[in-house]
């Protein structure tokens, strides 16, 4: 009898194993910038990749101005969003206009290219209410707050999504502390259970504020987490957008087919602090594995392999450092201009019909007001 449990231990170990090796990491083109998996090489044009670069580079330069307007006083809430670009803007080039997005809230770039405008970004930083008020046609959400709630409204998006008959899919992410919340479980199990056209994405940057994975999860990879959904799972380069468009772009494929969600985890590194409001990232990382990480820069692998194709120089990248510092300079502005908000209007746009409590609450703040 002994024996017989000594190997259905060994079996029961054997299977798990098999299991997660099945999550290798997709990568196409490595830290130098060389292609080392041309059978992936997704069919982008010149101009594709070269708008791609673009974006990277434009949005690590909101990241640092940002970052110096947040000293400033000018923004409130921000978190950083260096070191992640290929993550974060390769999965939104895959996706279409029509496509929903449900970011957390270091998820800004992706909602302001696909259409959210920057001063809008800036205002909801200032916790202004008209930062969430979201221009019609542009598909998304206000970021959220809560970790991994968003992956249980995506679930719900996605299934709308299809009963509806839509060729779209809903698409969310959150870190890898997200999936050690229960909600991140939830989210795709109903996906799953409903076959709904949904993209769950895991930006894996080793931190969860100052919780390493290690001590989150017992997985080798968090892309395997998906196996218990019954849902297909890829681990990816996250620093490679590349391989993160292709990824994204396949998921999204198979969801517009009605071949129901798909899990990502994209392996990245945030190179500044969790948030601005007090983390001291030297508390928790060592220099060596910043070091370690700085190395897999993306726009910096990205550039290397646009400059060997002849697609990308420094006049190109200086003209694109330039707008964006005049359009953040203009947006600012904006921001600035919008009139102040006042108590009344969050009560006003609260509920549809204002319940009796606030309406008392209501008149004493529009006398206050006009004194």
């Amino acid at each position: 009898m002994a024996s017989k449990t000594k190997n259905a231990r060994f079996d029961v170990k054997e299977q798990f194993e098999k299991v997660e090796e099945q999550f290798q990491t997709l990568q196409i083109i490595n830290e130098e910038g060389k292609v080392v998996n041309e059978s992936a090489m997704p069919d982008l044009s010149d101009e594709q990749l070269q708008e791609l670069m673009r974006r990277m580079v434009y949005t690590r330069i909101l990241d640092q101005r940002s970052i110096s307007l947040n000293r400033q006083g000018r923004l409130g809430f921000y978190a950083p969003t260096a070191g992640q670009e290929a993550s974060q803007l390769a999965s939104q080039f895959a996706l279409e206009k029509e496509d929903f997005i449900l970011p957390g809230y270091r998820d800004v770039p992706q909602m302001i290219w696909h259409g959210l405008p920057l001063s809008q970004a800036f205002l909801w930083s200032r916790g202004h209410y008209e930062g969430g008020n979201i221009p019609e046609g542009v598909n998304l959400i206000a970021p959220q707050i809560i970790i991994g709630a968003q992956y249980i409204q995506t679930a719900g998006v996605a299934l709308g999504m299809k009963k509806r008959g839509k060729q779209s899919v809903a698409v969310t992410y959150t870190g890898d502390g997200g999936t050690s919340q229960g909600d991140f479980y939830e989210g795709i199990n109903f996906a799953g259970a409903f076959n709904a056209p949904a993209i769950f994405i895991v930006q894996n940057n080793r931190f969860a504020i100052s919780t390493p994975v290690s001590k989150q999860t017992a997985a080798k990879t968090l892309a395997q987490k998906a196996v218990a959904a019954g849902i297909p799972g890829i681990q990816v380069d996250g620093m490679d957008p590349l391989a993160v468009y292709v990824a994204v772009r396949e998921a999204r494929e198979r969801a517009v087919n009605g071949e129901g969600p798909t899990l990502i985890e994209t392996l990245t590194y945030r190179y500044g602090p969790h948030t601005m409001a007090g983390d001291d990232p030297t508390r928790y990382r060592t220099s060596d594995l910043d070091n370690e990480w700085e190395k897999k820069d993306p726009l910096v692998r990205f550039r290397k392999f646009l400059e060997d194709k002849g697609l990308w120089d420094e006049n190109k990248e200086n003209e694109v450092i330039e707008k964006a510092k005049e359009d953040i300079k203009v947006a600012i502005k904006q921001a600035d201009d919008t009139p102040k908000q006042k108590v009344t209007d969050l009560i006003s746009i609260m509920h549809e019909e204002m319940p009796y409590n606030l309406k008392e609450q209501y008149e004493i703040y529009k006398e206050k007001e006009s004194k």
